[in-house]
């Protein structure tokens, strides 16, 4: 069976948590659960790094605005991650090339990391922290889930993680007003801590 079906879910759950994905293929590969996962991904160098990781991004996710920092400087890494799994994944079955499987886990794991951080500019409007916990819990639960059941049914999985990317787009053309809100606060609050700054430093007669 090609591969493609656990290239393109892999590439939507990178998108999302790049650490957890690399860290679950990891486990599964490693305690026999799957013959799918690359011998590079069970390395114990590689669990252990991605395991550091995911806890970090598992603070940081939950934290408004922090969460929204941490989206901006994973834009890169995130569709990269999707990329080299998606490509490994690929050399591994033999089925699929590996710069195609690339190309696809890359975008998937594009527009599936623009949705997520776009839902979450959209949930820092809002002035209380839980709901950030809450999508941030669902995030982490989805991601497992999806994994999980992409390993004993690709296709199946494929299908849900193809559904939740479009709902995911529909959702976020639906958030695009409050995505605008939480870009003109975050310009307003760097406009202020320079001139907070610049008046700290100016000097006194």
């Amino acid at each position: 069976m090609s591969v493609l079906p656990l290239v393109f879910t892999s590439g939507w759950a990178s998108g999302i948590n790049a650490y957890a994905v690399v860290l679950l293929f990891g486990i599964f590969g490693a305690t026999g659960l799957t013959d799918e996962v690359p011998e590079s991904l069970q390395r114990t160098d590689v669990l252990v790094t991605a395991g550091v990781l995911f806890l970090c991004e598992a603070v940081a996710d939950k934290i408004p605005y922090v969460d929204s920092a941490w989206d901006t400087a994973h834009t890169v890494i995130r569709p990269v991650a999707g990329a080299v799994v998606a490509a490994l994944l690929a050399g591994e079955s033999g089925s699929l090339p590996e710069l195609a499987a690339g190309a696809v886990g890359g975008s998937t794991a594009l527009m599936s990391h623009l949705v997520k951080a776009g839902t979450r500019m959209a949930v820092n409007t809002s002035p209380e922290p839980f709901s950030n916990i809450g999508v941030s819990v669902a995030e982490d639960l989805g991601v497992a889930g999806i994994i999980t059941f992409a390993v004993f049914n690709p296709v199946a999985a494929a299908v849900v993680a193809g559904v939740l990317l479009l709902l995911g787009l529909l959702i976020l053309v639906f958030l695009a007003s409050r995505i605008r809100r939480f870009l003109r606060r975050r310009a307003q609050r760097r406009e202020e801590r320079r001139l907070s700054g610049a008046g700290r430093h100016w000097p006194h007669e």
